[in-house]
């Protein structure tokens, strides 16, 4: 029976160095308070530095940068805009907020990113029906790149720019270049459930001068360069205060060790579950170096009963906590109506991953010892205990 008293390991909890409350107390001496100030600057240029891009702009969320970076691209009433299946809904609920139309595109096996196929399917019907998409969003899911080249190859073709949702990718390469600045628009979050976190908060990037410009005036309410309020544009309240921004520069610094402690609790699950049946492991492609942010575990259905709501259930009640890997988007009610393209003919890759697959503990600050016990138990599954 499992053992109930025994502390609650999660999901993947923030995991603080240590380091930000110098941060933070600096923002309360210096009484930068209220929304901008000198951490919020930093934040932005430490940021361009760490992943080689040259504009950031810190935003209360990672949606709030999707939303502002479809805004720039003229997405509107009537648009369609192209979107990964197998992701977060904050991916694609920016494309509603402007009155757009999702058309949503499946993962391929190798990446469990968008298919090149599935996407190049989407771009053949459209151009049949007189409908190219405004923009395409490409997510790298739980920490690994799409595969960009051949992905954006099929987008420069259409003129269609990218915009790179890499939300949970953070810290990931692509061929020496990193996650988040591969398209027109790259997005970062930092929930509390990220690599690194400001408790909440995103981050836009571009090398386009111009199109920061316009998306800092727009998350600033929009305000008009005169003495008095004036407002000429309608604009939002999306702006990182000085004091989440503090935080960020603080987690910012220790974003290569929790890389690499993402890495290492993959690696000891990969060996703590070795030899089970029918057990494996999200792929990572040759071009590129995964952050790990979760690890995911796949249950192939034809070598062993054990599902993964069976292992969800059995974690739960030894205070584990874990989750079914993302609902793609369009098995969601929100998006019944929506056009979808699989990536083989009749075979969905992301409906499959959906069923068979769940996210085990992957926090940074967990110990050894607890993700021994989360070893233990998912091998008690195994044997019917």
């Amino acid at each position: 029976m499992a053992d109930q008293s025994a502390g609650r390991i999660y999901l993947s909890p923030p995991h603080m160095s240590g380091r930000e409350l110098n941060y933070v107390n600096d923002a309360f001496e210096s009484n930068w308070i209220a929304p901008l100030g000198p951490h919020v600057n930093a934040f932005e240029a430490e940021m361009c530095a760490r992943v080689s891009c040259r504009r950031a702009l810190a935003l209360s969320s990672g949606t709030a940068a999707l939303h502002l970076a479809l805004r720039h691209l003229e997405v509107g009433t009537g648009d369609t805009v192209f979107c990964s299946s197998l992701t977060f809904v904050g991916t694609a609920n920016p494309i509603l907020y402007l009155n757009a139309e999702p058309v949503f595109v499946d993962s391929e096996p190798d990446s469990w990113n968008m298919s090149p196929e599935a996407l190049q399917k989407a771009f053949d019907w459209a151009s049949k029906v007189g409908r190219l998409p405004k923009a395409v969003i490409i997510v790298d899911l739980y920490g690994q790149s799409a595969q960009m080249d051949p992905l954006l190859d099929i987008c420069n073709y259409y003129g269609v720019p990218v915009v790179e949702d890499a939300a949970e990718a953070l810290g990931a390469t692509y061929k020496g270049k990193n996650c988040g600045t591969m398209g027109k628009f790259g997005i970062y979050s930092f929930n509390g459930n990220k690599i690194i976190t400001t408790s909440g908060g995103g981050m836009l990037m571009s090398d386009d001068d111009e199109a920061i410009d316009k998306a800092l005036f727009w998350a600033t309410q929009a305000r008009d360069p005169e003495p008095w309020y004036q407002h000429s544009e309608m604009g939002y309240n999306y702006r990182l205060s000085n004091i989440v921004a503090a935080i960020g520069r603080a987690q910012l610094q220790v974003l290569d060790e929790r890389v690499a402690a993402k890495r290492a609790i993959f690696v000891r699950y990969q060996q703590g579950l070795a030899g089970l049946p029918g057990v494996d492991f999200m792929p990572e492609i040759t071009d590129g170096v995964s952050n790990r942010w979760l690890t995911i575990m796949m249950l192939n259905p034809e070598l062993t009963p054990v599902r993964p709501m069976q292992i969800i259930e059995a974690l739960e009640s030894a205070n584990i906590e874990s989750r079914p890997i993302w609902k793609p988007m369009h098995l969601q009610p929100l998006f019944a109506q929506c056009q979808y393209f699989t990536h083989g003919e009749g075979i969905s890759v992301s409906d499959s991953l959906f069923a068979d697959g769940l996210c085990l503990p992957s926090g940074t600050a967990m110990t050894q010892e607890e993700q021994s016990r989360v070893i233990d138990t998912l091998r008690d599954c195994f044997r019917g205990r």
